[in-house]
């Protein structure tokens, strides 16, 4: 379908994109599938080509808009590379540094996050604690100068490479959700120890681990913002975030859809093509359409997000709809491949497996219509 949401030097720095992922991804994706998790030294390509930190403003980043930021996620979705964690790092991190940082806050941080020299990572998941983060436990005690830390964050991306991480930990616990706090970690700091990568259904390729603090003093200057705001910090980027998955679930199932097409154009069953079959045509026509009525929605969710106006509902419907479109989708093109869909090496078992996170990450299915439906 023709998209009128991008501009010209959109779709010019789509191209180079593309060409990034030609040479620098996809001849190693499976080797960091293997490994679990990416090289960093993919991190300084990135940056070196402008594809980290597109939407802040310079001199600390690359000086685009989201649209640059979303050219950078759909190309990498379309592409079945679930498993690059740029998204996190630019589109998350960055944002609350951008947003709630002092001037020596972001000359500190951003110039190395967008360049690729510093890889960023947020933690708010606890063991008992996932989308509800009122049941934080991890501790930040304020003494004097610096906080004392105290807790674990789990299902981390990014934690393996991290070298700067937004942390959600309580300064005040009798103060319930409004007594949160935003600390930045940042590697290398006494008592902060980063875990071995945590092994998953898919999306191997990246770096998801626990993190552990242990009497961590994390200076006052590393406080974000201002203390016991931190709740409402994360429900102010929730929309952002969200549009963001669903922007990965969209073009991934449509790179899928292209996939599944040129795989059924030649494989032949019975001594016929397995598109000749009218199962298979109808099955395509289903995703085709479904997948072409979702990508209207997220347009018009993704222009009025760059002009400052999407609202946390818009943004939940559409983060439930594509990770549930998606879901559902891929089942339905997996079958057409047969046993070959089964296996680890082909495309769409990645993909099948890689787009089960989406609908846990930024909040779940219920919780995104907790969300829909207060609004009625």
């Amino acid at each position: 379908m023709s998209r009128t949401v991008f501009r010209d030097d959109h779709l010019t720095f789509q191209s180079q994109v593309q060409r990034f992922i030609l040479q620098e991804i996809l001849p190693h994706y499976e080797q960091w599938e293997q490994s679990g998790v990416t090289p960093r030294d993919l991190w300084r390509k990135a940056g070196d080509n402008g594809l980290l930190n597109c939407a802040i403003p310079e001199p600390w980043g690359a000086g685009g808009d989201f649209g640059h930021s979303a050219i950078v996620i759909e190309t990498i979705a379309r592409a079945n590379c679930l498993g690059i964690g740029f998204s996190i790092h630019s589109d998350m991190v960055a944002p609350y540094i951008m947003r709630l940082g002092t001037s020596a806050q972001k000359d500190r941080w951003l110039p190395r996050m967008t360049s690729g020299e510093s890889i960023g990572a947020i933690a708010l998941t606890e063991p008992d604690a996932g989308s509800d983060l009122k049941a934080i436990r991890t501790r930040a005690k304020p003494a004097g100068s610096h906080y004392v830390l105290n807790g674990q964050k789990t299902f981390i991306t990014n934690g393996v490479n991290a070298d700067i991480v937004l942390v959600l930990a309580s300064t005040h616990p009798e103060m319930g959700a409004r007594g949160l706090s935003m600390l930045v970690v940042e590697r290398g700091m006494k008592g902060f120890e980063q875990g071995q990568p945590l092994r998953k259904l898919g999306q191997h390729a990246q770096d998801t681990c626990e993190l552990f603090f242990d009497n961590v003093e994390v200076p006052a200057d590393n406080l974000l913002g201002i203390e016991n705001a931190g709740f409402s910090y994360v429900t102010e980027e929730l929309a952002q975030e969200r549009l963001s998955i669903a922007l990965r679930a969209a073009a991934n199932l449509e790179g899928m859809i292209e996939e599944t097409i040129e795989y059924v154009s030649q494989r032949k069953a019975f001594g016929r093509r397995v598109l000749d079959f009218q199962n298979t045509r109808f099955t395509l026509a289903d995703a085709i359409a479904q997948s072409t009525m979702l990508r209207s929605f997220l347009d018009d969710c993704l222009e009025r997000h760059m002009h400052g106006k999407l609202d946390a509902t818009s943004a939940a419907i559409a983060k439930l709809n594509a990770t549930e479109l998606q879901g559902r989708l891929l089942d339905s093109l997996q079958q057409l491949f047969g046993g070959y869909g089964y296996m680890a090496e082909c495309g769409i078992a990645r993909a099948w497996a890689d787009a089960r996170a989406l609908r846990l990450l930024g909040g779940t299915s219920e919780i995104m219509r907790e969300i829909i439906g207060k609004s009625v």
